[in-house]
C-alpha cells in the first residue's frame, strides 16, 4: 500500500481529540540553532500556526487553542517584544483569510488591554468577522497567564456578588468557569507541548484539570502534521478515567 494511503488510513481510524491545545515552544531556540535572530524564528513559528490550522481542520478537530504570548514574556528584550507586536499586527490581518477558508471562529483569550490601540482594533475585527463561522472554533492567547484570567474572573465575580446579582451558594464550578475567557469552551483533551520542556507555564491552568499531556522535544517551527498525528496516535493510548476506576 503506498504511504499516502496508508497516513490517510491511520488517520480515518484515529480517535481525534475533541480540543486540542498547544504551547508554540522553541521559535527562538530553533532559530538560534541557524545562526539566525531569535526574530525569525518567531516569523517561521507563526508561518507555521497558519498550516496548522489548515491541518486541524482537515483532522476533524473542533477546537483549538494556542499560547502566542503570555503575561510573562513583556520581561523579554525590547527587540524581542517589538519584533513580537509587529508579527501580531501582520498575523491578525492573515487571520481573516484563514478564518474564511477554514470557516473558523476565532476569539483571542488574556488581557488584550495591554497592546497598542490598532493591535486591540484588529482583534476586534477578526472576531467579529469570524463570529458566525462554526467549523473550527480558534482560540489564540495573547497577553494571557492562568493567574491573571483567574484574578480578573474573581474581581467580576466578587463584584457582582457586592452588587447583589450573585448569591455566595450560587458559586459552582461551572459558575466560576463562566467567568473565565474561555467561557463556554470544553476543556482540552489533549495539551502539546513542542521543544522539551514539561510545564504548563501559566497556561489554562483551570482547564487542564484533566487533559492528557504530550511533550516533544520538536521545536515549534518543524512542528508539522505527521507530529500532530504523532500526538493524537499517544492520546488514542492514554486511559482517561477522570479519577474513576474502570470496572476489569
Amino acid at each position: 500500500m503506498p504511504y499516502k494511503e496508508k497516513r490517510k488510513n491511520r488517520e480515518r481510524t484515529m480517535n481525534v481529540p475533541n480540543h486540542i491545545a498547544i504551547i508554540l515552544d522553541g521559535n527562538g531556540r530553533w532559530a538560534k540553532a541557524k545562526g539566525m535572530p531569535r526574530g525569525y524564528g518567531h516569523i517561521k513559528g507563526c508561518a507555521n500556526l497558519e498550516q496548522v490550522c489548515y491541518d486541524i481542520k482537515d483532522l476533524g478537530v473542533k477546537y483549538l487553542t494556542v499560547y502566542a504570548f503570555s503575561t510573562e514574556n513583556w520581561k523579554r528584550s525590547r527587540e524581542e517584544v517589538d519584533g513580537l507586536m509587529k508579527l501580531f499586527r501582520s498575523y491578525l490581518k492573515k487571520c481573516i483569510k484563514i478564518s474564511r477558508d477554514n470557516k473558523m471562529k476565532i476569539k483571542i483569550i488574556g488581557d488584550i488591554s495591554a497592546f497598542a490601540p490598532d493591535i486591540q482594533e484588529s482583534i476586534h475585527k477578526l472576531e467579529e468577522f469570524s463570529k458566525d463561522y462554526d467549523e473550527l472554533y480558534f482560540q489564540i492567547a495573547m497577553n494571557y497567564g492562568s493567574r491573571d484570567e483567574i484574578t480578573r474572573g474573581m474581581k467580576k465575580m466578587a463584584q457582582d456578588v457586592a452588587d447583589g446579582k450573585l448569591s455566595p451558594d450560587e458559586v459552582t464550578e461551572s459558575r466560576i468557569e463562566s467567568y473565565l475567557d474561555t467561557a463556554g469552551v470544553p476543556d482540552p483533551d489533549l495539551l502539546i507541548r513542542t521543544s522539551g520542556e514539561q510545564r504548563l507555564s501559566n497556561f489554562l491552568m483551570w482547564q487542564l484539570a484533566y487533559t492528557e499531556f504530550y511533550f516533544t522535544d520538536v521545536a515549534w517551527p518543524d512542528f508539522h502534521k505527521p507530529e500532530l498525528i504523532q500526538a493524537i496516535e499517544k492520546y488514542n493510548q492514554r486511559d482517561r478515567r477522570y479519577g474513576g476506576v474502570k470496572e476489569e
